[in-house]
């Protein structure tokens, strides 16, 4: 994945690439053309990704700036690749304005929630996109973390404060919200889509400057122990970020 910055950010797509195509791996033939849904893409990262693997992806993006963007590295990609791909300006919580209910075996909702002040509409939406069987990719906040960056830099006041709250201010110095695993666990449930697995993310590099870089080796040994970190207990459930993955229909 060519172009993600720092290491925070290379951290972020490398680990959510490997997670997410170890499920899809795990519940869809090899081979077969999956119709996904890209709830927030961004920059296009994960959907560009998906298209260079022979997959259909429509992108929905409400922010001009960022589909542009997205619009402009599409460009940059083969003619095969720009044939699978649809960007689309939209909002998550409208989904049913541009889609048919049900019409995408996988749904990516990936740094979303945090901006949304009552998330349920979205995953809502999200929910009813999926095929029976279709798999629902989201990642989250950890609200049940936010104490440990503000901490470990020596915040005092804010790590306190963060223990009893899912609000946060941003790198960017927005105001966002965080999500609780319990939660998003009953939600998922709640909407015919349970939770089967969930990884941490940015479980050692979170406070890592955003501009920074290591070099191909590094980052290996960096992605190693992310992966590790990011799949066994207790390390996982004090990263940063949360990579859950729900079923339509699946095993509650």
């Amino acid at each position: 994945m060519r172009g993600l910055g720092g290491v925070r950010n290379a951290v972020r797509q490398h680990l959510v690439a490997r997670q997410l195509d170890e499920q899809l791996a795990a519940r869809f033939p090899t081979g077969v053309r999956l119709r996904v849904l890209d709830v927030g893409t961004g920059q296009g990262t994960q959907a560009l990704r998906l298209a260079r693997a022979g997959h259909q992806v429509t992108g929905l993006e409400a922010d001009p700036r960022m589909l542009a963007a997205a619009r402009a590295a599409l460009a940059e990609e083969p003619a095969g690749v720009r044939g699978r791909v649809r960007l689309v300006e939209g909002d998550g919580r409208d989904t049913g304005v541009h889609f048919l209910p049900g019409g995408f075996d996988v749904v990516l909702c990936h740094g979303v929630l945090m901006y949304v002040e009552e998330p349920d509409a979205l995953l809502a939406g999200v929910a009813r996109m999926l095929a029976p069987g279709g798999l629902v990719s989201l990642l989250v906040r950890n609200a049940d973390a936010l104490a440990m960056r503000p901490g470990l830099s020596g915040d005092w006041d804010t790590a306190l404060a963060a223990f009893d709250s899912t609000a946060y201010t941003n790198r960017l110095g927005m105001a966002v919200r965080a999500d609780r695993l319990a939660a998003l666990e009953a939600n998922l449930a709640g909407l015919g889509a349970p939770l089967q697995t969930w990884y941490g993310v940015r479980v050692f590099s979170d406070l890592a400057p955003d501009r920074a870089t290591v070099t191909p080796d590094e980052l290996e040994k960096v992605l190693h122990a992310e992966d590790r970190a990011g799949r066994t207990d207790p390390y996982r459930g004090v990263a940063a970020l949360l990579h859950l993955c729900g079923v339509r229909g699946g095993p509650a």
